[in-house]
């Protein structure tokens, strides 16, 4: 298959109306599959109606297809007909943080939505990116959206348009390029279909936030431990890992450098996650700087190219030092555990 690639300047006005995006668009529209940028990572977007689309998804990506994808929307109007009974604090969250990175599971109205989204839920995970190239893309389809993250499946999510043409040319239609992702990690996914919501996956809005406009929030166990059964989109299989083995380190400085020349003793090529303020004070082979330790949203805006650029070294193994679990770097943590597949050490 021919992958067509676009660039879009997400700045101009009317973006629905380019000649980019209605070529898009039109693509969706017959049912093939199109990566666009997102304020998170970039999505690998098809018609959210239609079984024989959302399964080129599945196939694009190599998804296990009983694993739920979150349906992307540009207005309140599409979300009344796929979603039903939706609660009250559900509509406090939607006013304060749509357009943006917050994903909400409501209970589904029945065969709204393609059954490939929902498979054997009567749930439906849905969002409202802020990004201005992803509205006007669903806005000149006019459909709502299922879109994963458009990578291959247990890769890092990419966060550029060259993260995706690296995976998935030649398996999707077409890239829509409108420059670096902002986030830099998936949307929260906030369960709200009980009487106190539940973060399944932490995100761009932080379990803080969530807590100053409707109260209580609860945080799913598979988060906190390991070997419970995740229920969010995304968060069921082995996700964001880079090709050479990671660990991460709850140390000292002084004792990620002991492990990191214990693997060099043995031959082995090692890498080291660190920050800005600490990437002069290691000995590695490689050592990349993922954002400032005194911005976690810098971290996090960085993480996914990051492991991606050690994708690019010929590293053995890789370090990681671990960050605090508060606000934005929950997401942080969650993401990084799943990459070391819960691999850590600690002093």
């Amino acid at each position: 298959m021919d992958t067509k690639h676009w660039v879009v300047d997400k700045h101009q006005r009317n973006l629905e109306s380019y000649p980019q995006i209605k070529e898009a668009a039109g693509l969706l529209k017959n049912n093939e599959v199109v990566a666009f940028p997102t304020e998170t990572v970039y999505g690998l977007g098809a018609n959210a109606l239609s079984d024989k689309a959302v399964a080129k998804i599945y196939e694009a990506k190599g998804r296990p297809s009983d694993n739920p994808l979150i349906v992307h929307i540009s207005t309140i109007g599409q979300l009344y007909k796929i979603a039903q009974d939706i609660p009250e604090q559900a509509e406090r969250l939607i006013e304060k943080f749509w357009p943006g990175p917050l994903t909400l599971i409501l209970k589904a109205k029945e065969n709204a939505v393609s059954k490939k989204v929902t498979p054997g839920l009567d749930t439906v995970a849905v969002r409202m990116p802020s990004h201005p190239v992803a509205l006007a893309l669903i806005v000149a389809s006019g459909l709502p959206l299922a879109a994963p993250s458009a990578n291959t499946s247990g890769k890092p999510s990419p966060t550029l348009a060259k993260h995706v043409a690296d995976d998935l040319t030649g398996k999707i239609a077409g890239i829509l390029d409108g420059g670096a992702t902002g986030v830099g990690l998936e949307s929260t996914v906030l369960d709200c279909t009980g009487e106190v919501p539940v973060i399944l996956r932490p995100g761009g809005v932080t379990k803080e936030q969530l807590e100053d406009v409707c109260g209580a929030v609860e945080v799913d166990r598979a988060i906190l431990t390991e070997g419970e059964a995740p229920k969010s989109p995304g968060m069921k299989y082995k996700h964001y890992a880079p090709t050479a083995p990671l660990t991460i380190v709850n140390g000292s400085m002084e004792f990620i450098q002991s492990l990191v020349k214990g693997k060099q003793n043995k031959g082995l090529k090692v890498g080291v996650l660190t920050t800005s303020e600490r990437e002069n004070q290691y000995e590695a082979d490689k050592i990349i700087a993922c954002g400032s330790r005194e911005d976690l949203e810098s971290v996090a805006n960085r993480l996914y190219d990051v492991l991606r650029l050690f994708d690019e070294s010929d590293v053995d193994v890789i370090f990681s030092e671990s960050f605090p679990s508060e606000g934005i770097g929950q997401a942080i943590m969650n993401r990084l555990t799943k990459a070391a597949g819960h691999k850590i050490i600690t002093e």
